[in-house]
Formats: C-alpha cells, sequence, structure tokens
C-alpha cells in the first residue's frame, strides 16, 4: 500500500471516490462539484485542501480530504472532511492508513485538534473512532446554510 499526497492528475479519481461516499451515504445526486473544480480548489496556489491518495498495486482505493480551521478556544485545527476507502477494498487496513496519515500529518502541524464528523447510523465507522480515543460528541449539532438558502435569506 502507498499512501501519498494527491496531484492534480488524481482530480478523476478522487470525483470518483467522492461519489462513492455520497451514494453509502444514502446522497447520490448530492455530488454538483466536477474534476476541473477541484483542480482549481485543491491544486491552486492556495489551495482549499490537502489530500492524501491510498493506492494498492497502482490503482487510487482511498482518500482522506482535509483543511484547516481556527477554534477561538483553541487554535488551528484541522477539520478531516472525507475519508473514504472504495467498498471492495474495505477491510484491508486502507482507511486506518489514510486515517493514520492524517493524524500524523496534523502532529508535525502542532494543531490543537481534528474534527470530523460523522452519521449516526455508521456504527463501524463511530466504533473504529472510538477505539482509536477520538471522542464522538452527542451533545453538539451540525448547522449547514445551502447556496439556495444563503441567497434567501440575504435577499
Amino acid at each position: 500500500m502507498n499512501i501519498r499526497l494527491a496531484k492534480k492528475e488524481d482530480a478523476y479519481s478522487i470525483l470518483e471516490l467522492i461519489r462513492e461516499l455520497a451514494t453509502f451515504e444514502k446522497e447520490p445526486d448530492a455530488v454538483i462539484i466536477n474534476e476541473d473544480y477541484l483542480v482549481e480548489n485543491g491544486f491552486s496556489e492556495n489551495p482549499s485542501f490537502t489530500c492524501y491518495i491510498a493506492e494498492l498495486e497502482n490503482e487510487i482505493v482511498g482518500m482522506a480530504l482535509f483543511y484547516y480551521r481556527f477554534s477561538t478556544w483553541k487554535g488551528k485545527t484541522i477539520h478531516l472532511e472525507d475519508l473514504i476507502v472504495k467498498q471492495n477494498k474495505r477491510s484491508l487496513g486502507v482507511g486506518k492508513a489514510l486515517y493514520k496519515k492524517v493524524l500524523e500529518f496534523a502532529q508535525k502541524q502542532k494543531v490543537k485538534r481534528v474534527e470530523w464528523v460523522v452519521l449516526d447510523w455508521n456504527e463501524n465507522a463511530i466504533t473504529f473512532y472510538e477505539n482509536s480515543g477520538a471522542i464522538v460528541l452527542d451533545d453538539w449539532r451540525t448547522v449547514q446554510m445551502t447556496e439556495k438558502a444563503l441567497n434567501k435569506y440575504l435577499k
């Protein structure tokens, strides 16, 4: 297995993994970005995210995409947006290797916290995260405002 930083040439594979995750999370039509958008936002002079790729036998089988945030209480943090492994490559340690790579990156960057969200029905992921020492918070709710809602509110 090879874990490496993504390159712009990986955009197609990254997008395919994002689409697979959306299907897994029961929102197959939710992905609206394309390869060009990923390249523009992830591989430009000021990238919006960092992405690690997992390869098995020269095939991209997983990825972890994350970015910096800032906590007014803690300081610099990292938000792990997505960690996905192709369904037919799960249980091979790929997810664990990607997870570890992100945490090593965070440690080297001296961030104060790594955070992410997990769906309440994804028991395998919750168990994995808890077993790694992560705390799954029950008392915080994720809040989102869509582009449509934003435009309506600011009318």
